[in-house]
Formats: C-alpha cells, structure tokens, sequence
C-alpha cells in the first residue's frame, strides 16, 4: 500500500460519508424514470442528492386560509353560504386527513329543495338514530312533498316539525358546533339557513352499572357509578326523586374539555357554598383533567396535606346521603367516582353499611375503626418506643421472651420493623397490580413465605412479624382509601420519631398532627367539627346511635334547612307516649278526687 496514501488516511480529516435518505422500492423507480425524462413526479425534488425536504402541508381552500384562522372562526357566527360553512368545517376538524370525522351530504326533499349536510364523529354516534330520525325524515318524508320552505325559516321550521329526535336544539356559532360534535352530538347544516341543528345521537360503547370494588357492603344496594355522566346522574336521582335537585355542567380542561356536573339541592345547600364549588372549578387553568382524583387536586383547601378533604365515593347511595346533609357533589365525565364537598374528619370513617345494619352493631363497627386508626398509626411506633428507650414499662416474663426472640437477630428493632414495613407495603402494591385472582393469592401466599423465611433467617423476630401484620389488617379497616393511604405514610413519620425520641417523639407528632387537623377547612367548613370548634351536631357522627335520634344536620354545613326530622320520628310511639300521659293524668285525677 503506498505510504503516502496511508498517512493522508491517518492524519487527514475526513468527513462522515453521505447516506441516501430512506426510501421505498416504488419511490427509486419514480425517481429513476424521472431522471430518465420519462416521468416527472415532485419525489424528485424531494429526494434530490440524498437530502429530504419536508413534505408541504395540504393546502386549503384559498379564501378559508388567507382569510381566517381556526381561531377566529370559532368566534364567528355560522354562514348562510353552505359551502363556505362546509370550508371552514373541513379546516376546523383537519379534514380530509381527520378520517373519524364524517360530512354526509343530501337534500331536503320540499318544494324548492334545499341543500344540507350532517357532521358526526363516527365511534361517539348510533347510526341507527341517524338514519331513521334525522335523514329518513328529511330526505323521503311526505310532510315536504307539497310544503314550500323559507329560506330564513328553514332551519326552525325542520326543528319543530320534521326531526323527531328527542332533543333537538339550534346553535349560532362555530365554537357552538366543536362542542356538540365533540359531545356526540349531529349537526346539521342548511343552505340558507345561518343556524345549524344539533341532534342528540350519542351512541359510544359505555361500561353496565356494576357493583362496587372499592366500598362493598353485605347489606344494602350493590349499583356503583360508572364512566358516563349522565348515567350517575340518572342513578342519584333514582334515590332522591325531588324537583329540588340541580344539576348544573361546567367544563375542565382547555383540551379535553371534560363535562362536570356539580349536584345539590337547591332547598338544603348554602348558596355560598354552591357559588365556592362552582368559582374553583371555573377557575381551573389546565389542559387536561380526566378523574375526580385530578379534579380534587386543584380544588381542595390544603393539597401539601396527607389527610384528603374531599370524600371520594362510587356508591350513588352514599351520594344522595350526604346530599341530604345540605353537601354538594362533583362528578366529572369519565370518572366512576364522585366528590363530597364539604367534609369533616369523622366522614371519611363512615360506611354504607352502618346505616344499613342495626344501630348497635354500627356503633361496634365505628369504635373497632376508630381503634384501627391508632393501631395504624402508632403500633409500630409504639413498639420500637418501648423496646429501645422504656423497656421498664413492658412485664418481665414479656420482655424476657422479647429479648430470647431478638437474641439471635443481627439489627436493630427499628431497621427490623422498616424493613417488614415496605415488605408489606411492596406486596400489598404488588397484589394490586397483578391482574385478576392471582393477585389476592400473591398477597397471601408472599407474605406468609417472606415471614417465614425471615423469621427461620434470623434476620427478624417474631414479634416483629405480629406487630406488622396486625398493623397491616388495622389499616385495612379503614373504609376510606385515600384517608388509609395517608395513615400509612404517616406510619413511617412516627416509626422514625420513635427510634429517636421515644414516646416524647410520638407524642410531639401526635401534637403536630392534631394541629394540622384543627387548622384544616374543607370548603370554609372546620374539618375536625363538631370536636373542635364544638358545634351543635346529629349522633350519626362520632358512633352511630338509632336514625330515630338523629334529628339535626351537622351543623359546620350550614345547611338552609337545620332539622333533618321531628322529635318524634316513629309516630307510633308519639301515640303510645301520648296515650300513656293520658292515662297516667286520669289516674292522677281520680286519686285526687278520693
């Protein structure tokens, strides 16, 4: 090899070598038969010396792209031109590359026939509704075969007289027509005409109502929300058959533009707290909200907080019981859960099912949480307290068979107790995540095999073993998702004030949490009442005493309407209270008169 050659190849830059850009078999042969002069196609310029230019965007009709923006249409007014309304739709929507969205053009069968199309998005429509209500009426009806149309009347005269869709409603504006079509709506455009007819004809595939997952109960209805709106709705008002009832729709998100329906009564909630709801979510700046745990975060009071102030539900049941209450309930379109708004501390402890059961047995279910909640909380916390600084406080038989279990273990109680801690948390979260019924075997089966095989390790004690469970079914008694998740963070706060300060480190966090709570409000409502502030209050708050009792609504919802029911609920025993004073006067009476 010559030795110059080999040193310019060493020493010489030389730049990367040019690869031809991609291309398909059918674009070389175009091309090759365009340099031939036998063809001329634009790919020549597109793929000339290996370079690739963009592709240009498709151009639009020439009066609809010179002169108006997509944003300036939808603030105009519909056309009476029917093809300039037909340019300006096909640029709204990116047609003809937007291949969901479907014009059907024909003509409306009077004397003189009008021109018309009807805008969908196929997927979201019933064809069915379409067709037989909307073109078939239109099109071959014999009410147009001797009726002469307005040109100005058209549209309003085919509302009232020829569309036998049940909800049928005129829109003026393009950003009118983006809404309905986006909602599942039809729109129908005539010549002539400068409004439009929007037609419900909403036909997307929805969930059936099922029972709930998440807040199941022995006794009681078993329906649960689902994802579309206007089916929860249906299932509230199903409950609560009263004109009093409001249902009022505001939108979220500046892309996906969610529907969220705010529920109240109008004789029971404070108008105040009706107009807070509404101002929070009008207010919401975002361009994508999907769920009501979405929703939550940009209209509760304290979002830093691990303690929710929103209750979430899926049971229409719970909805309409807190309704009742003078509460106001949000939920969002896609989403099979609603919000509670206001709330106390003492709701998110309450289940269906109290209500459903006799009053003692709901008032053993309400103190066996309230126990769970310290367990939760403090059992850990607590352990690792008294092992490592008091051990004074523990008998001796007891502290002598703790210290032969821990003999042989290498660590410290506190790395021991972490260490079980996110074992359990890793399992738990990981049973969730495993679908269908080999998830709940996956719990089971890795927490009795990853204690066990601890255990025999040396690696923990068995005591350890036992305060991690019993930690972990207390906080599953916790009715509350959101509230159980949050005392299960706060679980590890208290574990770490422990190993440092003992019992002095859990009480200052109990201290600190307490004055977090007091603090809290929940839509201006005090979210530790009626504890603190002390207010006036139904038995339905703390325990659950007979519904008989429970004459007042809470009083921190300043409902318009206080009393919830008489003194004397059960009539019967008015009555038998009645006969009886009676009697008892009678013999009084009569002893006097001897």
């Amino acid at each position: 090899m010559d030795l110059k050659k080999l040193v310019q190849q060493i020493f010489a830059y030389q730049g990367p070598p040019t690869y031809k850009a991609f291309t398909l078999e059918e674009t070389e042969r175009e091309e090759k038969l365009s340099s031939d002069g036998q063809n001329s196609t634009p790919i020549e310029a597109k793929n000339k010396g290996g370079e690739f230019k963009k592709p240009k965007k498709p151009q639009r009709p020439k009066d609809a792209q010179l002169k108006f923006s997509p944003q300036k249409i939808k603030e105009m007014e519909l056309s009476s031109n029917l093809e300039q309304s037909r340019e300006f739709i096909e640029l709204l929507f990116h047609l003809p590359q937007n291949k969901d969205v479907v014009i059907r053009d024909f003509t409306i069968g009077s004397s003189p026939n009008f021109a018309a199309f009807a805008l969908f998005i196929e997927g979201m429509i019933d064809k069915t509704i379409i067709n037989e209500h909307i073109l078939e009426p239109l099109m071959f009806s014999s009410f147009f075969q001797d009726e002469k149309l307005d040109p100005i009347l058209t549209c309003k005269t085919v509302l009232l007289r020829h569309i036998p869709a049940n909800q049928v409603r005129e829109l003026s504006t393009y950003q009118e027509v983006i809404e309905a079509v986006t909602a599942g709506d039809s729109v129908i455009f005539i010549e002539g005409s400068r409004h439009a007819l929007a037609c419900e004809t909403k036909g997307f595939a929805v969930r059936s109502i099922s029972t709930p997952t998440s807040e199941q109960v022995v006794q009681g209805p078993q329906e649960a929300f689902v994802e579309a709106l206007r089916q929860n709705t249906a299932l509230v008002r199903r409950i609560i058959h009263s004109e009093n009832l409001i249902t009022e729709m505001l939108q979220v998100g500046s892309r996906n533009k969610a529907n969220v329906a705010v529920m109240y009564l109008n004789d029971l909630a404070n108008p105040n707290l009706v107009r807070e709801v509404k101002r929070r979510i009008s207010m919401i700046n975002s361009d994508f909200i999907a769920d009501t745990g979405m929703l939550e975060e940009f209209i509760e009071d304290h979002p830093f907080s691990l303690v929710p102030q929103c209750l979430k539900t899926e049971r229409p049941d719970r909805v309409a019981a807190h309704l009742i209450e003078g509460r106001v309930a949000v939920m969002i379109d896609g989403s099979p859960f609603a919000l509670i708004v206001p709330v106390d501390f003492f709701a998110f402890l309450h289940s269906s099912e109290d209500y459903y059961v006799r009053f003692p047995y709901g008032f053993w279910l309400r103190a066996l949480r309230m126990v769970a909640i310290f367990l939760t909380l403090l059992l850990p916390a607590f352990y690792i307290a008294v092992a490592t600084f008091h051990q004074e406080m523990i008998p001796t038989d007891l502290l002598l068979s703790i210290s032969a279990a821990k003999e042989r273990v290498p660590f410290p109680t506190v790395l021991e107790i972490l260490s079980m801690e996110l074992s359990f948390e890793l399992i738990r979260e990981a049973g969730v995540r495993v679908p269908g019924v080999i998830g709940a075997t996956l719990g089971i089966v890795g927490t009795l095999i990853l204690g066990q095989a601890a255990v025999s390790a040396a690696i923990v004690s068995p005591i350890s073993i036992i305060i991690v469970a019993v930690t972990g079914l207390a906080s599953f008694a916790i009715p509350n998702y959101s509230l159980a998740f949050g005392f299960r963070f706060m679980r590890f706060i208290f574990i770490f004030l422990a190993s440092v300060l003992g019992f002095f480190g859990i009480s200052t966090g109990l201290f600190v949490l307490l004055l977090s709570l007091l603090s809290m409000k929940s839509f201006g409502a005090p979210f530790f009442a009626p504890v603190a502030p002390r207010t006036a209050t139904s038995t339905d708050i703390v325990m659950r005493y007979p519904i008989w009792t429970q004459e007042q609504r809470p009083d921190s919802v300043q409902s318009l309407d206080v009393g919830r029911q008489p003194k004397f609920s059960r009539g019967w025993e008015k009555e038998k209270y009645q006969n009886s004073s009676g009697a008892q006067k009678g013999s009084e009476q009569g002893n006097g008169n001897q």
